[in-house]
């Protein structure tokens, strides 16, 4: 009797579950709020704070070009470079806090999970960061620096007396663009997750997946076309990742149901 009024005692009502999941939330967008403010205080001699610190690595690709023939940044409008730095704090924040707010999910869904559920789910949850952070150095450190190359190959030189055709990119334009990558790298890469998971739910099967290859294809590669600059190089560094976890996903989604 005593072990049930326990249990009575411990079940919440949907409020309470309302207001846990709001609390949960608070405690991560607190946390992201004040990553967003700490980007703006300066703390370096020359006056730079952490989304000077940001903009800097984001573009040191696009300046180890440039700087072969000469080059520079601009923007065009009063509030432009504001808003960038702005945009350059806002992805600073949600990049840092993300883990925040997995945990902060993961401890609200935890108590109604029994344990075998716990330790099925724990994987999916520390792999996710993993993997984001996987796409988003692959875009860096590969993608990045041969669609920049390719792009900048169409300066044109004075020729003849014609005027030269020299690039100067706007730092909204060009920061929006590598973040744009940034996150559309990160998310594909957590493909294997996601299958992974509707394989150990029953919505979908490994053979389901083994009989869709050719569809998975086709979508990766209408998916890299989407996201990715309009160049081949680009495209197919996005794609061939997608098809890579693709059927990396199906030989562990079948290891998986047979265990």
């Amino acid at each position: 009797m005593a072990k049930n009024k326990n249990i009575q005692q411990k079940k919440m009502s949907l409020v309470d579950h309302l207001i846990e999941l709001r609390n949960r939330l608070l405690i991560a967008s607190i946390c992201f709020l004040f990553l967003f403010f700490l980007c703006f205080i300066q703390f370096t001699e020359n006056n730079q704070n952490l989304a000077d610190l940001a903009y800097v690595f984001l573009q040191q690709p696009l300046a180890d070009e440039l700087s072969k023939s000469g080059g520079r940044m601009i923007y065009t409008a009063l509030h432009e470079g504001f808003f960038t730095q702005v945009k350059v704090a806002f992805f600073i924040s949600l990049s840092i806090s993300f883990p925040v707010f997995l945990i902060q999910i993961w401890k609200f869904v935890a108590p109604g999970l029994y344990e075998n559920e716990k330790s099925a789910f724990m994987p999916f949850l520390m792999a996710t960061p993993i993997l984001f952070l996987l796409g988003a150095a692959m875009v860096y450190y590969v993608v990045i620096p041969l669609a920049w190359k390719f792009f900048i190959s169409f300066q044109v030189s004075s020729l003849n007396g014609a005027l030269p055709i020299e690039l100067e990119p706007k730092i909204s334009e060009y920061l929006s663009l590598v973040m744009k990558l940034i996150f559309a790298f990160g998310l594909c890469f957590e493909l294997p997750i996601i299958l992974l998971l509707l394989t150990r739910t029953g919505v979908i099967t490994p053979e389901d997946l083994s009989q869709k290859r050719k569809y998975a294809i086709l979508t990766a590669f209408v998916i890299a076309a989407i996201l990715t600059p309009p160049d081949v190089i680009s495209q197919i560094l996005l794609a061939l990742p997608i098809i890579i976890l693709y059927e990396f996903s199906i030989i562990l989604s079948k290891l998986t149901s047979k265990k």
